[in-house]
C-alpha cells in the first residue's frame, strides 16, 4: 500500500480533531499549524471530508471543523478511502476479474489476503484509538512484531527521541 501525502495529511487532521472537546470547532489554520499541513491543502482536504460526511463545518467568526461522529465511530480505513478509494486494489480492477492463470492464478488469493490484512488493521483503529495512543490489541501486537523484526535486521538506531528507521 502506499499512502498519497493527501490520505496522511488527512488521518493526522483527523486524529487531531479526535482530541477536541465536542461541539468545540477548530479553525483550518489552527489545525494546520497544529499538524504541519500547508493550509491550502487542508482546505482542499476538509472539503473531500465535508462531502463524505466525516467532518461538519460552519462558517463565520466562529466557525472551524468538528468531527461528524464520534471518533470512536470513524475508522482510519473511512478516511484513507475518502481521499484515496479502495485500501488496496491492483490496476483498478476487481480481484475477482484480474487476468491471472496458470502458475500466476495464486496471486488473486494473495491479493485478497493482503486487502484483508490491510482492513483488519485499519477498519478496526478508530480515530479515537489514535488519539489515545490505546491501539486495539492485535494492531498493537503487529507493530511491535514489526519492530522486533527491524530491530533484528538491523534496520533501526538509536536516536534522540529513541528509535528511529535508518
Amino acid at each position: 500500500m502506499r499512502m498519497s501525502a493527501k490520505a496522511e495529511y488527512a488521518v493526522r487532521a483527523m486524529v487531531q480533531l479526535a482530541t477536541v472537546e465536542d461541539g468545540v470547532l477548530v479553525k483550518t489554520d489552527d489545525l494546520a499549524k497544529a499538524q504541519g499541513i500547508p493550509g491550502q491543502f487542508l482546505v482542499d482536504i476538509l472539503s473531500d471530508l465535508r462531502t463524505d460526511r466525516l467532518v461538519r463545518s460552519q462558517r463565520g467568526r466562529d466557525g472551524g471543523y468538528e468531527l461528524a461522529r464520534p471518533a470512536a465511530d470513524i475508522s482510519i480505513a473511512d478516511v484513507l478511502r475518502c481521499i484515496d478509494g479502495p485500501l488496496a486494489s491492483v490496476r483498478d480492477i476487481g480481484l475477482g476479474d484480474l487476468p491471472y492463470s496458470g502458475p500466476t492464478a495464486a496471486l488473486t488469493d494473495v491479493w485478497r489476503a493482503l486487502r484483508a490484512s490491510m482492513r483488519s488493521v485499519l477498519e478496526q483503529t478508530s480515530l479515537a484509538d489514535v488519539a489515545s495512543g490505546a491501539l486495539p490489541e492485535h494492531v498493537a501486537s503487529m507493530a511491535g512484531d514489526y519492530l522486533d523484526q527491524e530491530h533484528k535486521r538491523g534496520h533501526y538506531r538509536a536516536g534522540s527521541n529513541g528509535l528511529r528507521p535508518s
